[in-house]
């Protein structure tokens, strides 16, 4: 039996990071904060800096990559991540992350043990925004995740992507009215809305109604906001979408593990 998980070590405004171990091989997914939160993090995991395997970046966002150049100083590691967020990363991540980035298109697939990760495009204001589709081959069967944290709309390539997937982590960043009414200022709260920003709770909903109808069964609600959302506006929104279902749902802690 291959034993894998996925952790979100945080996610939210301040910074995300995920941890996916399966068998001997581990990954992360983004790494943003501190190199020191994400270090406490793993150690927290049990899980030792220098057996990650891979760094994938979804997009170069200081949220999604502050904590990598101090990391990498300590802990080299491939970071693979798009050509457009890679050239922005040269310019501004310094210069233990250029040296460890390894370009892709923005469609690309990797191969690591057991695992196979697959991107796809998604509607944000970045360079090259990508999310994951990621199987782990157990002997004859195939164990399929999403990853989507950062989406300013569900397109048909996202949708398709994370259907099949049994279990999915999925952006679910604000509340549409406490985003109208909130302190953000006008061209934010556009920014944040438009098909370019994130996801909001009602529209998280709905995709995973229908991807529990595609045989779904678990959901990790990431990215919410801490201005614009609460915990339990988002899984109130998203839990009744998918009444009459055996999928599961939670969200995750901006600051501590919550594992899917």
């Amino acid at each position: 039996m291959q034993d894998y998980s996925l952790k979100l070590l945080y996610s939210g405004s301040d910074g995300n990071a995920a941890l996916l171990t399966a068998g001997d091989t581990v990954l992360l997914i983004d790494a943003g904060r501190t190199a020191k939160a994400l270090t406490t993090a793993l150690e927290t995991a049990a899980v030792n800096p220098d057996a990650i395997n891979a760094i994938f970046l979804t997009h170069e966002h200081r949220d999604h990559t502050a904590a990598l150049n101090v990391f990498l100083k300590h802990h080299p590691t491939p970071v693979h991540t798009t050509a457009a967020s890679a050239e922005r990363l040269r310019r501004t991540g310094g210069e233990a992350l250029a040296a460890c980035l390894v370009e892709h298109a923005p469609l690309f697939e990797e191969h690591l043990g057991a695992l196979s990760v697959t991107s796809f495009e998604t509607s944000h204001d970045s360079a090259c925004s990508v999310g994951y589709r990621i199987s782990i081959t157990d002997g004859d069967t195939v164990h399929l995740i999403g990853y989507a944290t950062d989406l300013g709309i569900v397109t048909p390539t996202v949708e398709a992507a994370l259907t099949g997937c049994e279990a999915v982590v999925i952006e679910c960043n604000h509340d549409e009215e406490m985003l109208l009414t909130g302190p953000y200022p006008a061209d934010l709260k556009r920014r944040i809305a438009s098909r370019y920003g994130h996801l909001s709770n009602r529209e998280c909903a709905a995709l995973c109604a229908r991807l529990a109808a595609g045989g779904t069964k678990r959901f990790l609600l990431a990215h919410l906001s801490e201005i614009n959302n609460e915990k339990d506006l988002a899984l109130g929104e998203v839990t009744a979408a998918l009444a009459g279902t055996s999928a599961r749902v939670a969200a995750a802690d901006p600051f501590i593990t919550t594992e899917l």
